[in-house]
Order: structure tokens, then C-alpha cells, then sequence
């Protein structure tokens, strides 16, 4: 069964059609990059796959459970908030910017959630955050708060905080676009060191040479629309359309 499945998925802002017929489904274990230029919709689909946007068609499930209550040809009509509000239990959401509590240390940051919204035990919690901290190589930095540190431990802490959620599966869109390459290698080595570990990921990225190693799919999107999917050998060595072929050498891949 697929952990995620999508419909005919399409989104418009003020009568500008940004997502028009999207399907996909993600399973367990697997990784899927979605490249694409800007504005192809790629961060539009991982926010209503996350229900930060709402999409205008289209259906949605996780793991088999229905978030909308309507056909796919017919407008997207949601389940009722209870419904909403557990399947956001599936997935972790990892931005570029971050998005760290400002006003609360390292180790607030990965407890609050899992204490407050999933009512856990917050020893337990803590103790778990404590191990995740250590994964991502920040255990020193506990008590320290967002504003001491760098933007790659910022990022780092972001993958520590979703994971605390215990989800089944993570999104990431565009996890590396505001650090320097330097830091950006330290965060993709955490991301592929879960791949190894068979979480279930999305990857919105523009490095494509870690789709090309990490994805056991990937997909390429221009003007709202999956324009190529397949392996990797299959959509980045080997692209059958032109416009995926053209990014890729704008991207400079060989």
C-alpha cells in the first residue's frame, strides 16, 4: 500500500493554474526527488500534500486513510478536522528557512510537539530527542538557542525536530538552497544516512547529483505538470523529453 497517494491534483492562484493534473503515489521506504526549475510547482505540491494549501481538485490519502471525501474529477472537499489532524501524523515537513522556535532552546524545539500535540511522556520524549540530537551530530548544543547557531545546524535540528515527531515519512523542500556547499554536504550526509535506514522520503532539491545517488524515483516538473518519471538512471543520465533534458544542461549535468 502506498504510504502516499495524490490525484489529479490541481491548484490555481487568483486564476493562475500552478498545479494541473498531478498523480503520484510515494511507498514505504522509498525516496523521491522531485526536480524542476522555479516555479514549475514543485514547493505548491509538497504544501498541499502537507495541508498548508489546500488543493482546489483532486484526492488525498495517507497510508490508505482518505483526507478528502470527494472524487477526483469533483472539487477537493476535506475530511473533518479529528480526521486532518491524525493523518498529520504520518509526516515531518523540513523547509529551507527552517522555521525553528526562536524563544526556545535546541532541545524544546524537538520536545515540544511530541509532549503538547502527541501527548508523550516527556522523559521519554527527551530522552529520544537527546539520541536524535547525537545523530545529527549537535548534541553539544542542547541549550543552546536557534539565534547561536549556523544555518547548517539550524537545518540539522529542523531534521531532528520533524524525526521526534515519529513520522512514517519525511518532506523536505529545497533542505539546502540557503546554505553554502560546505554545509550543504553535512546535511545531505544526515539525509542520506536516513535513506539508508528505509525512511520513506520526498525531496524537492536542485542537487541533482544527490537525487541521481539517494532516489529510488524521481520526478521532473515544468509548468505544473510531471513532464518525466522514472530511476534515476532513467530521468537524469538518460532524459527522453526535451525540457528535462534542456534543465539538466542548464543544471550542468552531464
Amino acid at each position: 500500500m502506498s504510504l502516499l497517494e495524490i490525484n489529479h491534483l490541481k491548484k490555481s492562484f487568483h486564476g493562475n493554474e500552478v498545479l494541473s493534473d498531478i498523480s503520484l503515489s510515494v511507498q514505504e521506504g522509498e525516496v523521491l526527488s522531485i526536480l524542476g526549475p522555479s516555479g514549475s510547482g514543485k514547493s505548491t505540491l509538497l504544501r498541499c500534500a502537507t495541508f498548508l494549501e489546500t488543493m482546489d481538485y483532486g484526492t488525498l490519502s495517507y497510508d490508505g486513510e482518505a483526507a478528502t471525501v470527494n472524487n477526483a474529477s469533483e472539487p477537493t472537499k476535506y475530511a473533518d478536522k479529528d480526521t486532518i489532524r491524525k493523518l498529520k501524523n504520518n509526516f515531518g515537513l523540513v523547509f529551507q528557512s527552517f522555521n525553528l522556535f526562536p524563544h526556545y532552546t535546541v532541545l524544546k524545539n524537538l520536545i515540544d510537539a511530541p509532549v503538547s500535540v502527541q501527548k508523550r511522556d516527556k522523559d521519554e520524549v527527551t530522552k529520544e530527542a537527546i539520541a536524535l540530537l547525537d545523530k545529527v551530530g549537535l548534541s553539544d548544543k542542547k541549550d543552546a538557542y536557534p539565534d547561536q547557531l549556523s544555518g547548517g545546524q539550524k537545518q540539522r535540528v529542523a531534521i531532528a525536530r520533524a524525526l521526534a515527531m515519529k513520522p512514517k515519512m519525511l518532506f523536505f523542500d529545497e533542505p539546502t538552497s540557503a546554505l553554502d556547499p560546505e554545509i550543504t554536504a553535512g546535511i545531505l550526509k544526515v539525509m542520506r544516512s536516513l535513506a539508508e535506514e528505509n525512511m520513506t522520503m520526498v525531496i524537492v532539491t536542485h542537487e541533482i547529483g544527490f537525487a541521481k545517488n539517494v532516489s529510488d524515483r524521481v520526478i521532473f516538473m515544468d509548468g505544473g505538470v510531471i513532464v518525466e518519471e522514472g530511476t534515476p538512471a532513467e530521468v537524469i543520465d538518460n532524459p527522453s523529453n526535451e525540457r528535462t533534458k534542456a534543465f539538466l544542461q542548464k543544471m550542468d549535468v552531464k
